[in-house]
């Protein structure tokens, strides 16, 4: 899909502007329609509406060897700002789309890139690159939640308008969004990749309360956990939680558990029936039993 015809049909019909804009064709950048023109590249500034913040330094490395050996083989586009200054008038480019290639170019040692040089207002700047890295599914789940709430903010799209023009579920939208709602390094940790959208889910999955989630994101990397385990934990703990709630529990009972699970290192439920009752110790992968029979004394299963 085109991204100009993409973008016409993501910002609704009020936005007369936005959608003329986008009827230029913005992907046929490379065509006969528009001229193309060589700019120095330090006079060409970054898009501030940017969502995407990562560049993965290896992909990026591959594209500056292909422009090394092939060059740039589709313009950028950028728009003209003009600025009076003591010694007169100096003009510059804010881009638009196309900062891979910037940054590749850059690499590589190029002086000059090829542009097309658009007109465009603020609001055009930022829906085009927030269209262009989702279109093309080049954000991590972090990135791709801000740009969301840009389009939201921005220009006042319900997650349904959104999910009908990037072609996903109103729910995988929502659900996006909802990443925003977890605590920083939550959020910092799923943009680096610490932990997947997946864990991130599981956190949430684990109500709203941040010191939770904070302990539930501590204990998915201290056990190495991966997703299925996640979510199998958060389903026990959830199910754990609403037993205690019905039933109401002895804080000497929970005093009791929490002392084991310090020592043990894992989860543990005491089940006391008058003088008796049981241990119930819990583990979530073959790690994390070895290190507890190593506790005990079994170095070997």
């Amino acid at each position: 899909m085109a991204l100009g015809r993409g973008l016409a049909s993501l910002i609704p019909k009020k936005e007369n502007k936005l959608a003329d804009f986008a009827k230029e064709d913005f992907a046929s950048s490379g065509s006969d329609k528009e001229s193309v023109f060589y700019v120095e590249i330090e006079k060409i500034k970054p898009n501030p509406h940017q969502p995407r913040k990562n560049f993965a330094e290896e992909a990026l490395q591959e594209l500056a060897d292909s422009i090394k050996e092939y060059g740039i083989i589709q313009p950028l586009v950028v728009s003209k700002v003009e600025k009076i200054t003591a010694a007169g008038k100096s003009v510059e480019y804010q881009l638009i789309a196309g900062e891979r290639r910037l940054r590749a170019a850059e690499i590589v040692g190029i002086s000059q890139v090829p542009v097309i040089i658009r007109k465009a207002s603020e609001e055009e700047k930022l829906a085009l690159a927030l269209i262009e890295n989702i279109q093309r599914d080049d954000l991590n789940a972090i990135e791709k939640a801000n740009a969301f709430r840009e389009l939201v903010d921005q220009f006042n799209l319900s997650h349904q308008e959104i999910a009908d023009k990037v072609s996903k579920s109103r729910e995988a939208v929502s659900n996006i969004l909802r990443l925003l709602s977890l605590p920083m390094e939550i959020q910092r940790a799923v943009s680096s990749g610490e932990i997947s959208e997946g864990h991130a889910r599981a956190i949430l999955s684990m109500g709203e309360n941040p010191e939770k989630q904070r302990a539930f994101f501590k204990e998915i990397l201290e056990k190495k956990l991966t997703v299925r385990e996640a979510e199998e934990m958060a389903r026990i703990i959830k199910k754990v939680v609403l037993r205690r709630r019905i039933a109401g529990v002895d804080p000497e009972v929970r005093a009791l558990e929490e002392r084991l699970e310090e020592v043990l290192g894992t989860r543990v439920r005491l089940k006391k029936r008058g003088e008796s009752g049981r241990v119930i110790i819990e583990f979530y992968s073959n790690e994390e039993l070895d290190k507890f029979l190593s506790k005990v004394g079994i170095e070997d299963r």
